[in-house]
């Protein structure tokens, strides 16, 4: 059996990857889709035409969970051709203005969750399979008012393309997809419900088209997707100009 895994597939970017798999992988026998909210599950599933979808209402910062998804794997064996890690959770503001449980769901979340989860997945993965990590452009330099996040994307990052490396002789791809501000519920939750930066929103971007690039991207080999001008300048210019500059703004 030949699948494709979503995490974080309820809402946002992760339900995005659902839709456009469903289009684009109809030699897919089905794609399992992983969250907590099973009723947003449900209704993705109807809404996905073309490929069998199975629901998997798990909490993946939680062992229990995670072992009951391995358990699932060894008793079906299947052929993941497709894991894409798409949950992810942040909080924008100062360090000491935000409580010690957001600090540590950002890094169980974001780093803690897809660490566990690859190590579960990956010996059902064989060449031409990939695996698709959601890091962001905060990865690329520390950032005031987002120091947590900034640093466990830029965990998911450095994991991402040092995997891609290492699994380079069995044909496994891993690409980190690092977009910047995009039109998601993740977004609105980030902000607390306060008013964006208006540099973001100059630069935010719909999550079709970043999925879009992300897939092609992993299908090309790539080990890092960026998709937009303004992100690829920020990418260039983490890589040139000193970390303290960044840090001013």
């Amino acid at each position: 059996m030949r699948i494709a895994i979503v995490t974080g597939a309820s809402s946002g970017m992760g339900r995005e990857f659902v839709r456009q798999l469903d289009n684009c992988m109809r030699t897919l026998d089905e794609i399992w889709i992983i969250g907590r909210r099973e009723q947003r599950l449900k209704a993705l599933k109807d809404k996905i035409n073309n490929i069998p979808v199975r629901i998997l209402t798990l909490d993946i910062t939680k062992k229990m969970d995670v072992d009951i998804f391995e358990h699932l794997l060894s008793e079906e064996k299947p052929e993941v051709r497709l894991f894409v890690q798409a949950a992810g959770v942040g909080y924008s503001g100062r360090f000491d203005e935000r409580t010690r449980i957001e600090a540590e769901e950002m890094i169980t979340v974001n780093d803690l969750a897809i660490v566990s989860l690859t190590h579960v997945v990956l010996p059902y993965m064989s060449a031409h399979s990939n695996i698709i990590m959601l890091a962001s452009a905060s990865a690329f330099t520390p950032q005031k008012e987002f120091a947590v996040y900034a640093a466990s994307k830029a965990f998911v990052l450095s994991f991402a393309r040092a995997l891609h490396a290492e699994l380079k002789d069995t044909g496994i791809i891993v690409t980190a997809v690092c977009p910047g501000p995009v039109e998601t519920e993740f977004l609105e939750k980030c902000n607390g419900g306060n008013d964006e930066k208006r540099l973001k929103k100059m630069v935010k971007v719909r999550p079709e088209v970043v999925v879009r690039k992300a897939l092609v991207d992993a299908k090309s080999g790539k080990d890092i997707s960026v998709y937009g001008a303004p992100m690829k300048l920020v990418h260039v210019a983490s890589k040139l100009l000193p970390s303290k500059l960044f840090l001013r703004y």
